[in-house]
């Protein structure tokens, strides 16, 4: 059987879905693409691609170094995997071939734990951060939004008027986006404490740019740069625990939970479709929220049975060291 390279089927795989996806997802695919699956598959027949070939791949690409490690991550390597996997399986459906891939499951990926900071570490994180970056920072901690919602942010979605944000757009690989998914378009209603950073903000750059927080040329913050210039050393000044960025996000959820705040509310806040990820995610930071520490029960048996003349756990030593004696 005569099959295209893996290079042209990889090609045409790529027009006939690209209108599917976003731009973003697009560059991505494309520099796996060049980066790892064409140098190494791209002079193959599609048809002439055993398991063993892929096997040797993604040992090979284990090997590689990771952003911060020395290894590269499970989820990176099924990153890379994914659209091979996709091209293949295309393949076998249009050459009548079974697809190398099949049965060959992604790695396990190690479920991250989140790292919210608590409010007197987000005290001390506003009261250090430089000037410039002390309402971005606020923003961020007790809005919940995205590294890309918030880079994105023009000041054409800021209505000061009825105190909200409206989340519509992200900024992602250097473009304009639509939101990750459509829950996340939503509006956000901003604290007495937002309100204000975001008024100050206005003084600093509404004349400046489109971009709520941007850099001193007008354009979106770099999350890299902020990372490495502002995020980090700030960490390491207060001797605080290195974490993304990302975990502003966290943290907000945290504490509009520890503050009672609906779940409901909550999700529509961060942009989720339902309270099941609050669950999911954040309970074990607010145990009252699910009722898991017992106070629920605890609660009902009192009222219940005290109420109905069972004596109370304070009458209990008294009764005891009157039978001893």
């Amino acid at each position: 059987m005569t099959t295209p390279t893996f290079r042209d089927l990889a090609a045409q795989w790529l027009a006939d879905h690209q209108v599917e996806w976003r731009r973003s997802h697009i560059k991505v695919l494309r520099s796996t693409l060049d980066g790892h699956l064409l140098p190494h598959f791209g002079h193959k027949p599609v048809g002439s691609i055993v398991k063993a070939d892929v096997l040797a791949f993604r040992a090979k690409v284990a090997e590689l170094p990771g952003r911060s490690r020395e290894k590269m991550s499970s989820k990176r390597i099924n990153g890379i995997l994914a659209p091979l996997r996709q091209i293949l399986n295309d393949a076998a459906d249009r050459f009548g071939f079974v697809s190398p891939t099949m049965n060959l499951k992604p790695l396990k990926v190690r479920k991250a734990d989140v790292e919210p900071f608590t409010l007197d570490e987000v005290r001390r994180l506003l009261a250090t951060v430089r000037a410039d970056y002390s309402d971005y920072f606020t923003v961020r901690f007790f809005t919940g939004m995205r590294t890309g919602e918030v880079h994105g942010l023009k000041w054409k979605y800021i209505d000061f008027t009825s105190r909200v944000i409206l989340i519509r757009e992200t900024f992602v690989l250097g473009e304009d986006e639509y939101t990750k998914t459509d829950s996340s378009q939503r509006d956000i209603q901003m604290t007495q404490v937002v309100f204000h950073a975001l008024q100050r903000q206005r003084g600093a750059t509404g004349k400046l740019s489109e971009y709520v927080f941007c850099n001193r040329e007008g354009k979106p913050l770099d999350n890299k740069n902020f990372t490495d210039r502002v995020w980090s050393p700030l960490l390491r000044h207060l001797g605080l625990k290195l974490r993304r960025p990302y975990q502003m996000r966290h943290t907000a959820a945290t504490l509009w939970l520890a503050s009672g705040e609906a779940p409901e509310w909550i999700a529509r806040q961060l942009g989720h479709s339902s309270t099941e990820m609050l669950f999911r995610v954040y309970s074990r930071y607010v145990p009252n929220l699910t009722r898991r520490d017992g106070s629920a029960i605890d609660r009902l048996l009192t009222s219940r049975l005290i109420g109905d003349g069972a004596e109370s756990d304070e009458a209990l030593p008294d009764r005891c060291a009157a039978t001893s004696s």
